[in-house]
């Protein structure tokens, strides 16, 4: 058995559907299962359909248009007829999601965010399980949330291992090609909950895990796991191989390219994780496994832009103390904010986070009643994994640093 997850820019328009096709025929689908993300900048799409769904009503339609409009363009470059069978099942999937919006009674943003944001996907995968069967790539449409069981921490849902294995174990065949999403599972009640963005690469490891597959490959547009970001960094480089260990801690610091609950599973069960491209499938991507060294062993740049730094000292200049950092992160936990770095003296202690479920404001409400804060909003971390001189140099230079932070192998830091 082998999973293979391919994201939405493998998929963005008819061709990177045909070309899924193509890397299919390559490198051989049998006792294969296929984790398919929302198409091109889909998830972007629904997330302004939810924003307008709350703030603008008169702009809901419209964009949900939009969201049609891109999609029935790539089913008329798919298929020679708009007779064909996927068109009416795309429509039943947009009038479930069109019912869900006009009958919803929920003013609860996170449950209304998972109970929509997921039709991309199950466009997409309808889409491309239709295509794969009319050209003679037999294969089974799964609903992923008939598999993947989760609590109701909408937007960032934790995984019912022992459900989830049960109801693979019992209802999954694997001698045949599946199709399925990403992102997405449900909860006890059997609304969709979501593993968080990016998340697909994390269905492919529950999955994986379930199964004990072979192996996993995540299809990208890269060669597979660079040292940098090409996005912010020049000449980044390929890394041949990386240890679980190695690729976990990249992935806590930020590497986009392997989702942070990835590797956890795979691990586990001593599961290999290849990196590949989707434009050069044979090419040998990178491989991530148990004890293998990184190669070649060179610098690796994170950066995670648009997180906030604040900076806290107690009102009467007493020391931070165990008491006082329980507190904070109580608060932290309660208004859902992802740590990233954390740095503290005798009075003071500073922490930055990403700001994702829009709760600062009422965060430093609470701070304020207890200790002298300071915000910086819209700072960038860099997080170098094996440093050197000219790697902290390149990274200081022409900015204002904040923070910094070194250990052994890995130095932070926050930049204005």
């Amino acid at each position: 058995m082998q999973v293979f997850k391919f994201g939405g820019a493998s998929v963005k328009d008819a061709n990177g559907v045909k070309n899924l096709a193509k890397v299919l025929q390559k490198v051989g689908y049998k006792n294969t299962l296929v984790v398919v993300s929302a198409m091109g900048k889909t998830t972007n799409a629904m997330e302004l359909v939810i924003k307008n769904y709350f703030d603008n009503k008169n702009e809901l339609q419209s964009s949900l248009q939009e969201v049609k409009k891109y999609h029935n363009e790539i089913l008329l470059d798919l298929f020679d007829s708009t007779q064909h069978p996927v068109f009416n099942k795309v429509k039943r999937v947009f009038d479930e999601l069109n019912n869900f919006l006009d009958h919803n009674k929920s003013p609860d943003y996170n449950f209304v965010y998972d109970q929509t944001i997921g039709y991309g996907e199950l466009v997409s995968t309808t889409i491309i399980s239709a295509y794969l069967n009319t050209i003679g790539i037999d294969n089974t449409w799964l609903d992923v949330r008939s598999y993947i069981k989760t609590d109701d921490y909408y937007r960032r849902a934790n995984v019912n291992w022992e459900q989830t294995q049960t109801k693979i174990a019992s209802d999954f065949d694997t001698s045949i090609l599946n199709i399925t999403q990403g992102f997405l599972g449900s909860d006890a009640n059997n609304f969709t909950t979501s593993l968080g963005r990016e998340g697909s690469d994390y269905t492919a490891a529950i999955f994986a895990y379930c199964l004990n597959a072979q192996s996993v490959t995540i299809w990208k547009d890269v060669p597979g796991v660079l040292n940098a970001d090409p996005r912010y960094f020049e000449n980044a480089q390929l890394l041949n191989s990386i240890s679980y260990r190695e690729a976990i801690e990249l992935a806590f610091y930020g590497a986009s390219v392997i989702h942070p609950k990835t590797l956890q599973p795979l691990q586990q069960k001593e599961i290999p994780l290849f990196v590949k491209s989707f434009i050069n499938p044979k090419a040998d991507g990178t491989r991530v496994g148990k004890g293998i060294a990184i190669e070649p062993e060179i610098p690796c740049y994170i950066v995670k832009k648009n997180q906030v730094l604040i900076s806290l000292s107690s009102l009467d200049f007493s020391y931070i103390v165990e008491e006082n950092i329980s507190d904070i992160f109580k608060l932290l936990h309660l208004y859902k904010m992802k740590v990233d770095v954390i740095q503290n003296s005798a009075i003071s202690f500073s922490v930055c986070f990403e700001n994702s479920y829009k709760n600062l404001e009422r965060l430093l409400q609470h701070l304020k009643a207890k200790f002298k804060v300071t915000v910086h909003d819209n700072v960038s971390l860099y997080t170098v994994r094996h440093y050197n001189r000219k790697a902290i140099e390149a990274i200081e230079a022409d900015k204002t640093l904040l923070l910094k932070q070194l250990t052994q192998e890995t130095i932070q830091i926050v930049t204005k």
